[in-house]
């Protein structure tokens, strides 16, 4: 059996987003807000708290995120094997100024899993021993692993922890590999685990940090159809050929499965998300029984999700799913929906060939800083997803509040009137986006985010200037 290499990284199943003006929020000081965020790895080792992001250093904000929405994995690795532990996440450190700038350089952006040190050893209710992962890994991928270390697609000579620090990758920070495991150190299973980032400078200073989700599931329902064993009836009852006998048995050897870094279709012929979902078409499946899941939910965007995660607005049904990558229409991971087939004329939603993942608009500023992971842009229904955005502007929705980056938000004095009395002081009329990251605004709303035709709240007018 061919083993997979580690290429880089392809993925993400893209969902639109909203693009929304901020909300009620936590209390605000002045042009500060005071963020309702939990007290976590609240000091650093010369005891500076750490646990307000705001409070920290006025000159810096930090945003992260998870790259996916949601990565799954595997509850056993002994007979057949989807998906490792493996879980991204990206962040971007923004510095206060006229006009707010990006920092790459003499910094060092740290990461840690909150609650979860660790990995192997751990159980649940699924049927899941993950340590069943390292026991098997040189035997499934070809790499032989530390204890509680993942897999990375990016930099083979690189695994990461449930702790440590980022590479910078452009205009970005991120960590590839997590292994991170849906169970907390008391035995809690939880899909939507947190982690904190933390920037410092070079001389080991806090600027800022952040709380993000760290979303990660093994609810996987094939037993619903396979028996008590499912993994082991699925290599029994496999299509042209019994496997049982070679296990562990990666999907991916044979159907090719580019999440994982493989090229092509493989020596089956067939990507491993043709086969799969063509093969369920007909079967009275749905999509919540493999992307989890009936507790998971990890379709969660309130403005996208619905009581069966929506999939199908955005990607299709399953059958259109298998058939169009069948046929050749569609690379799986690769060619995926856009935003702006539903949110059509708005300056900067259409992202042309790239992934809404991997896209940036307003000061360089990745999409999904300012709306969340796909599969998540807020608001969404898990409070650990709208944790960042209320730190950042008292408000768990897109980024819509200028002075989050831009110290003057408001304007110099005697200008912006009318901006001024909706928009300013510690207690607008109607907070909007702006506050987030600019410390002046323009009366030329060609440079602002969209070009200032997003949708208002409402959702059935375009704010003008």
């Amino acid at each position: 059996m061919r083993r997979v290499s580690l290429a880089i990284l392809i993925a993400v199943a893209l969902v639109n987003f909203g693009c929304e003006l901020g909300g009620e929020g936590d209390e605000t000081i002045g042009d500060q807000v005071t963020p309702d965020i939990p007290d976590v790895w609240s000091f650093d080792g010369a005891g500076t708290d750490i646990s307000n992001p705001v409070a920290l250093n006025g000159e810096y904000r930090l945003m992260a995120w998870n790259d996916l929405g949601m990565h799954c994995l595997n509850p056993t690795y002994d007979q057949m094997v989807i998906l490792p532990p493996y879980n991204t996440v990206w962040a971007q450190l923004v510095r206060l100024g006229n006009p707010p700038e990006i920092i790459t350089e003499n910094v060092i952006l740290e990461y840690k899993v909150l609650d979860n040190t660790y990995s192997s050893g751990k159980t649940d209710s699924f049927g899941g021993d993950y340590a069943q992962f390292w026991t098997h890994v040189e035997a499934i991928f070809g790499v032989a692993l530390e204890q509680d270390t993942g897999l990375n697609l990016v930099d083979a000579e690189l695994h990461n922890g449930l702790s440590g620090t980022m590479v910078l990758s452009g205009d970005h920070f991120q960590v590839d590999g997590i292994p991170a495991v849906p169970v907390d150190d008391s035995g809690v299973w939880n899909p939507y685990q947190r982690i904190q980032v933390v920037a410092r400078d070079t001389a080991g200073n806090v600027l800022a940090t952040n709380v993000a989700a760290l979303p990660t599931s093994d609810e996987i329902s094939c037993g619903k159809c396979h028996g008590d064993n499912p993994f082991a009836d699925i290599l029994t009852r496999h299509s042209g050929a019994d496997l049982t006998g070679m296990e562990p048995v990666l999907c991916a050897s044979c159907h090719g499965s580019p999440v994982l870094g493989t090229q092509g279709a493989g020596s089956s012929g067939r990507y491993l998300s043709d086969a799969i979902h063509s093969f369920h078409a007909d079967k009275n499946a749905s999509c919540y029984d493999c992307h989890p899941g009936e507790q998971t939910k990890c379709s969660r965007s309130l403005a996208h999700t619905g009581p069966d995660g929506n999939c199908t607005e955005c990607h299709g049904t399953m059958g259109e799913v298998g058939g169009s990558v069948g046929a050749g229409t569609r690379i799986p991971w690769v060619d995926e929906p856009k935003c702006s087939t539903c949110h059509e004329g708005v300056h900067g939603v259409d992202t042309g060939s790239e992934l809404y993942r991997n896209s940036a608009g307003h000061g360089g500023l990745a999409c999904a800083a300012c709306h969340g992971s796909p599969h998540a842009m807020v608001p969404s229904r898990e409070a650990v997803d709208n944790v960042p955005f209320e730190a950042l502007q008292g408000s768990g929705r897109s980024l819509g509040s200028c002075a989050v980056c831009h110290k003057s938000s408001r304007g110099p004095s005697g200008e912006f009137e009318e901006f001024n009395e909706e928009h300013g002081g510690s207690n607008p009329e109607h907070k909007n986006a702006c506050h987030t990251c600019h410390t002046t605004v323009t009366s030329d709303t060609t440079g602002w985010p969209h070009k200032f035709q997003w949708k208002s709240h409402s959702g059935n007018s375009t704010v003008e200037d």
